[in-house]
């Protein structure tokens, strides 16, 4: 390997200090972040999110150790299993279902977290044991359960946690959506996974003030948004709000089904509806984490969005229910006035998602900071600004 090579990865010391000077890596977890490094967590094989290249790439540390190295220190996230460990072979699989998360998303979660010294802490999603250990050199690590729906994903976490601390780290093998029972009552709980609603189990094992922290979101589109909760004086329900757009892999029991576009959209298409609309052209101007399809997912239920790639000036954005096989395109096309709009089945999803845009609009159009979400037994409620003034 050539010294241009060898060079082009940072240290672990320079992403601590982008980290620091970012505000990311505050005081409180920074001698964590130093003695904790993710290596040490991560498998032979990974497949990193490559920011030169905008690709996820294979790296072997026996065929590459310094590209390794350098992938494993770097603030990028880390696939570690494709397709819940049927896949195999260098290229990526279908569907990424383990990983470790960016460092910077990581700390910031960690963060929000707000963990005190001692603290006990039920972690959802062991995933390659990283941060459980990271909580474990904070706390101790006899305060933190993880739980891990992937047996050969709990196996290797609990080994290598074992072999870091000298000591096992609780990690149980069972789905996160019931928290850890029989192990007690927790001081906080935070998942790595992306979740579709919390699992009112993880309230019930949260003692009052405590906190939990989830990437959650509405399955609009595929990403999440950081809902930071404190338990109320009884222990019975749980509010708070959100911190950030972040995007997770998603808790298996809350996984959406991949579209099949045919199942929808098949036979020819009728005669476009015409029309000026600013909804149209708001979506064509955002990223996938806007705080609009953000709002727009909270409005418009059991309906998955899907901005298709722009073609010689023209993007089609797509709605499919979820309910049904009812379903909506918006095709927008540079320089043209109107949006052409078709729609067919029993929900109207186009006028839908206008009258989401509307009420977005009228509320000042909120970023997620305005939301929050209450968490009782018999459900939960997303609000705006105010507990009570429900989404």
């Amino acid at each position: 390997m050539n010294e241009q090579t060898v060079t082009a990865y940072p240290t672990r010391e320079e992403v601590a200090y982008a980290l620091t000077a970012g505000g990311v890596l505050k005081t409180g977890w920074l001698d964590a972040y130093v003695r904790v490094p993710r290596q040490a967590f991560l498998p032979d094989t990974i497949w990193p999110f490559d920011m030169a290249t905008g690709r996820t790439v294979h790296v072997s540390r026996t065929e590459d150790a310094q590209a390794w190295r350098g992938h494993a220190n770097a603030d990028v996230p880390i696939v570690t299993q494709w397709d819940d460990g049927e896949h195999a072979g260098r290229a990526p699989g279908r569907l990424s279902t383990s990983s470790a998360s960016m460092p910077s998303v990581v700390f910031r979660m960690l963060d929000d977290l707000t963990v005190d010294d001692y603290c006990r802490v039920l972690e959802i999603g062991t995933g390659t044991g990283w941060n459980a250990a990271l909580l474990a050199h904070k706390v101790g690590e006899k305060n933190v359960v993880s739980v891990e729906v992937d047996e050969a994903v709990a196996n290797r976490a609990r080994d290598a946690l074992a072999h870091f601390f000298g000591a096992p780290v609780d990690v149980i093998h069972g789905d996160g959506r019931a928290g850890a029972p029989g192990r007690g009552v927790f001081d906080r709980v935070i998942a790595t996974c992306g979740v579709r609603e919390i699992p009112y189990a993880w309230v019930e094992q949260t003692r009052p003030g405590g906190v939990i922290v989830a990437p959650w979101g509405t399955g609009f589109t595929n990403a999440d948004a950081v809902l930071r909760l404190t338990v109320d004086a009884e222990g019975k329900s749980a509010s708070g709000r959100f911190t950030g757009p972040v995007e997770f892999m998603k808790l298996r029991a809350h996984r959406s089904a991949p579209i099949d576009h045919e199942a929808y959209a098949s036979g020819s298409l009728s005669a476009p509806e015409v029309t000026a609309s600013n909804a149209a052209r708001a979506l064509s101007a955002t990223d996938r984490f806007s705080p609009l399809t953000f709002a727009l997912g909270l409005r418009v239920p059991a309906c998955t969005y899907i901005a298709a790639e722009k073609v010689r000036g023209a993007q089609p954005h797509w709605f499919y229910s979820r309910s049904d096989h009812s379903w909506a395109c918006a095709l927008v096309e540079d320089g043209e006035p109107t949006v052409r709009v078709w729609q067919r089945g029993s929900r109207r999803l186009w006028d839908e998602v206008e009258g989401a845009y509307a009420w977005w609009v009228e509320r000042g159009r909120p970023g997620w900071e305005r939301f929050g979400v209450m968490v009782r037994g018999e459900g939960e409620r997303v609000w705006v600004d105010e507990v009570g003034e429900w989404a």
